[in-house]
């Protein structure tokens, strides 16, 4: 009986999920985005290889690059390296003498 009974419902269907976009990062620096990184980086507060990638839309390794760069010059300095999380802020700004 309890066979029966059984027989008569249909089958589970699992949930469809949904599948997510694949991010069609930048490899390489063009031009246009050089320059945004130039101007626009050193006035973020928060600054980590995440953020980069988020907003300039470039790969993982072209930011930890380019936030390496951006330290030697000067335009950023490094807060915190724990592992491979790298967190840079805005490099104080020169006091002008009087």
């Amino acid at each position: 009986m309890a066979g029966k009974a059984s027989a008569g419902k249909t089958k589970k269907k699992w949930s469809k999920n949904k599948v997510q976009d694949k991010a069609n990062n930048s490899v390489y620096f063009n031009a246009e985005t050089l320059a945004k990184l130039e101007k626009e980086v050193p006035t973020y507060k928060l600054i980590t290889p995440s953020v980069l990638v988020d907003r300039m839309r470039i790969n993982g390794s072209l930011a930890r690059r380019a936030l390496r760069e951006l330290e030697a010059r000067g335009s950023i300095r490094l807060v915190s390296a724990h592992n491979s999380q790298l967190i840079y802020t805005r490099a104080p700004a020169p006091v002008a003498a009087n």
